[in-house]
């Protein structure tokens, strides 16, 4: 299993126009209803997640970071909000939700996961384990079939090879570490468009400064 390098399928990649997810903006689709918000919904979700992805060698804390990452900045530049509610800030492997670590620490105490330290390739990786179904209830089938794609695409991405992918998104770029990303920045060129223009830079870190004020 390689340690890093080039996205394995690049083809497709999330975002981009050949394979890939379908990337409308809000107003090209149609809504979805949802039934559901906040830690509750992030809950669930983290335990579908985990379950779905409990064969996948490479599932480790990065990749769920980075699974949520896709599946909530698409849903909103789709539908026009995310599936989780949950915000996302910048650290330096890439996005993640503010909240993911206090939750899967509730979630340990509450029984209805384990958080295990396993060997890969010589280091720790540490992989969620969910110790019941998720409440399926909570998503619509839209929601469900995002986060699947969502999965089937970075199936045989390791964790760098992720983190590497959700660099270039330029919400990311534009964030300071630590500081929260805005949803909005989603819309700002094609997160698998690359090279950025500067012009799309500019306007970036314009608008996560104006919504961070």
């Amino acid at each position: 299993m390689p340690a890093g390098g080039a996205i394995k399928r690049s083809k497709h990649a999330i975002g981009a126009p050949e394979g890939g997810l379908d990337t409308r903006s809000s107003s090209e689709r149609k809504p979805v209803e949802k039934k559901s918000s906040g830690r509750a919904k992030f809950q669930e979700l983290i335990l579908y997640i985990a379950r779905k992805s409990a064969c996948d060698p490479n599932f480790g804390a990065t990749k769920l970071n980075k699974i949520l990452f896709y599946a909530d900045f698409l849903a909103y530049r789709q539908h026009g909000t995310s599936i989780t509610g949950q915000p996302y800030f910048k650290l330096p492997n890439g996005p993640a939700p503010r909240t993911l670590k206090p939750m899967i620490q509730q979630m340990e105490s509450s029984g209805v996961c384990t958080e295990l330290e396993v060997n890969y390739f010589g280091r720790t990786q540490r992989r969620i384990v969910a110790r019941r179904e998720p409440d399926f209830a909570l998503f619509s089938p839209a929601e469900i079939a995002l986060v699947d794609e969502v999965i089937q695409l970075l199936w045989d991405n390791n964790a760098r090879e992720v983190s590497e992918l959700s660099h270039r998104f330029i919400g990311w770029q534009a964030a300071k570490v630590r500081e929260d990303i805005p949803f909005e920045t989603v819309f700002v060129g094609d997160p698998a468009a690359y090279p950025l223009t500067e012009e799309e830079v500019v306007y970036g870190q314009r608008l996560a400064g104006e919504l961070s004020d």
